[in-house]
């Protein structure tokens, strides 16, 4: 069964890791831990360690603008669906038979 860790938690022993003051081995022993995992929060926490210094409204609009650009292709793949559907249907009405695709 897997153990589920919490962020504070996580973010201790990768604290303790960055540090240096003992070996990733020596880390993942006290904290009952694999060495993998110890590894892997450590390198989560270097890369988005330049979160933390970010305005709090920043973020907000790169998701804003990311969710409308989403959006809008939502809604150009179902227009670009609907056309399809509609050509199909014509070209059967013309030609009696589905088109050679």
């Amino acid at each position: 069964m897997r153990k589920k860790h919490g962020t504070e938690f996580k973010a201790k022993v990768a604290l303790e890791a960055i540090r240096g003051e003992q070996t990733i081995q020596e880390i993942a022993q006290k904290y009952e831990v694999h060495p993998n995992q110890v590894t892997q929060w450590k390198r989560q926490l270097l890369d988005n360690a330049t979160s933390v210094f970010e305005k709090p409204g920043k973020k907000n609009q790169e998701e804003k603008k990311a969710e409308e650009k989403e959006e809008k292709l939502f809604s150009q793949i179902g227009r670009l669906q609907i056309e399809n559907d509609f050509l199909k249907k014509k070209y059967r009405q013309l030609y009696g038979k589905e088109p050679d695709l």
